[in-house]
Formats: C-alpha cells, sequence, structure tokens
C-alpha cells in the first residue's frame, strides 16, 4: 500500500486538495481553499517529479504566496458594501399602491406593485378604496400607507 501511494503521490495531493475545499465551504474564509490550490500545485509537480520535497516545498510556496496575496484582493472584493439598491421589503418603501378596501388605524388592504398587502394608515386618518397613496414603511406583514401628497415621510 506504501509503494502505491509513494508511486501515486498525486492522489494524494488531490485529496488533501478536495478535503481543504471541502473545509472552505464550512469557513467560508477564503484561507483553506488556497491551500487547496497549493496542493493542487503540488499535485502537478507530482505528475512532472517523483521528489517529495519538491512537490512539499512546491505546496508551501504557493499556499504561502495565494494566501499573502490572492486572498487579501479576493476578500477585499467579497466585502465591499452593496451597490445601495434595496432589495425585498425594503425596495417597496416610496413605491405607489391603490387601496383594495378601506385603510385606517388598525386594517385595510392595498396592492403594491401587483401584489395585496395588508395595510395600516401612517397618520392614523381613514383612507378610501380606490385612493392612491404611498408606502412609508413595512411593519412585520403590514404596509404603512398614507396620501401621496405627504411624501416627506415615505422616505
Amino acid at each position: 500500500m506504501l509503494t502505491w501511494i509513494a508511486q501515486n503521490t498525486w492522489v494524494v495531493w488531490l485529496a488533501l486538495a478536495l478535503i481543504l475545499a471541502l473545509i472552505e465551504m464550512l469557513t467560508l474564509d477564503l484561507f483553506f481553499i488556497m491551500l487547496s490550490g497549493g496542493a493542487l500545485a503540488a499535485m502537478a509537480v507530482s505528475l512532472v517529479t517523483g521528489n517529495l520535497v519538491v512537490q512539499i516545498l512546491t505546496f508551501c510556496i504557493v499556499a504561502l504566496l495565494l494566501v499573502v496575496i490572492v486572498r487579501p484582493v479576493a476578500l477585499s472584493h467579497l466585502k465591499q458594501g452593496g451597490t445601495g439598491q434595496r432589495t425585498n421589503v425594503d425596495s417597496l418603501i416610496g413605491e405607489p399602491g391603490v387601496v383594495l378596501e378601506p385603510v385606517g388605524e388598525h386594517a385595510g388592504l392595498v396592492k403594491i406593485g401587483g401584489d395585496t398587502w395588508t395595510a395600516r394608515s401612517a397618520d392614523g386618518t381613514a383612507i378610501p378604496v380606490g385612493s392612491a397613496v404611498l408606502v412609508h414603511r413595512i411593519s412585520g406583514a403590514t404596509a404603512i400607507v398614507g396620501h401621496p401628497e405627504n411624501r416627506s415621510s415615505a422616505r
């Protein structure tokens, strides 16, 4: 068995690369994937030479270079802030809607962007059916809406 491993070190390096990649999936820190890259480089060297010292040196040097040079750049790209674009319910704030059932301080229904939402009036006033409204905020699954004239509190 040891003879086979000594003759097929590329398999060991490939297995190590896969194990390190799996560990990376659990940590998501881009450290173990850099080590995996070093193992893949050592695997490539093992196909050319059977010298284990050269393979280990290749692993160490490539992994170190990846950790020191590539990882910080990759992390900076991953940790950049978003584009400032609102998503999910935040994207509904300021959107127009139409009242389907009278909206008051405690109840009502509005249609916002094709979806029907339970709604409450932002200022507690009654809003009749068919009125245009703007979404001021979302509270749970309820849209807090007001008349379009009251734009100052909508954003």
